[in-house]
């Protein structure tokens, strides 16, 4: 199962309204035991789609300088 940026949205959407239960883009609906249980489902998503060049990693630009 590939997760998806919706995935995401799905699992952020539930942890603003306090609701458990998150039905996903693909027709899985899933019951969550407690708002724990969603960020730690948050987390590992984020984590997911970093892995695989997803849109949910975080940028960093470093500076180089070199001295002529």
């Amino acid at each position: 199962m590939a997760l998806t940026t919706a995935d995401l949205t799905a699992i952020e959407t539930a942890i603003a309204s306090g609701v458990l239960r998150v039905r996903f883009s693909d027709g899985r609906e899933v019951q969550y035991q407690s708002l724990s249980d969603l960020l730690k489902a948050r987390e590992f998503i984020k984590n997911d789609l970093t892995q695989s060049g997803g849109t949910a990693s975080t940028r960093a630009t470093f500076a180089s300088f070199t001295k002529d």
